[in-house]
């Protein structure tokens, strides 16, 4: 890793941080590397309406046209990843929110966002997408198959824990304890779907 984003890190930027970059869950309805951390009291948002209206472009397109994740797309177009999500796919994206990347420690995205750190920006970024399309409905069946836990394999290479919440969202654990959750599902693209999020889930760096 480089000297930059290893000293981000060991200030606690990215892993002793990732408290503070986790969502602490709405108390309303609704309207992406590491010590063991205890995540804050959490009230889990109202379940989510997973109503599914027809696709109207590409995951880039969708992020893109979505005021609230604006930030998530000009990080995939920094990150390089721009191909790669306008592709065919299928892809299962779970975008977290333009408060969530606010509530990173102060200079971090700036960081993340530099030249030389694009791989880590892209590794962080692709540990929100999974490969193939997997809709609410699905993933709660594969949660209720599982005994109550699906794990998923993102394409940063590393699982994303997936449960029911209090209210029946869907909430997503990352390999640090940290939890986001799922407050508008099934946003349909035509190379896959778009799972909004309150928060980030943070991968091991490194």
């Amino acid at each position: 890793m480089l000297k930059t984003f290893t000293i981000l890190v060991s200030a606690t930027a990215l892993t002793g941080a990732t408290a503070a970059m986790a969502q602490t869950a709405p108390q309303t309805a609704p309207m992406q590397p590491a010590p063991a951390q205890t995540a804050p009291a959490q009230t889990a948002p109202a379940a989510p309406n997973t109503a599914t209206p027809a696709a109207t472009g590409t995951i880039v397109q969708i992020l893109a046209a979505t005021p609230d994740r604006s930030t998530l797309a000009r990080l995939v177009t920094t990150a390089g990843l721009t191909a790669d999500l306008s592709g065919p796919g299928p892809f299962t994206v779970f975008a977290p929110s333009n408060e969530a990347f606010s509530r990173m420690p102060p200079g971090a995205l700036d960081t993340l966002s530099k030249p030389e750190n694009k791989a880590t920006l892209a590794t962080i970024l692709k540990y929100h997408v999974v490969s193939g399309k997997v809709t609410a409905d699905q993933l709660k069946a594969q949660i209720a198959a599982g005994n109550g836990t699906a794990t998923l394999t993102t394409l940063a290479g590393q699982p994303l824990t997936a449960q029911l919440g209090p209210n029946g969202n869907i909430m997503l654990t990352d390999v640090n304890g940290q939890k986001a959750y799922v407050d508008k599902a099934d946003v349909q693209a035509t190379n896959g779907v778009v799972h909004l999020t309150n928060g980030i889930n943070v991968p091991k760096i490194g």
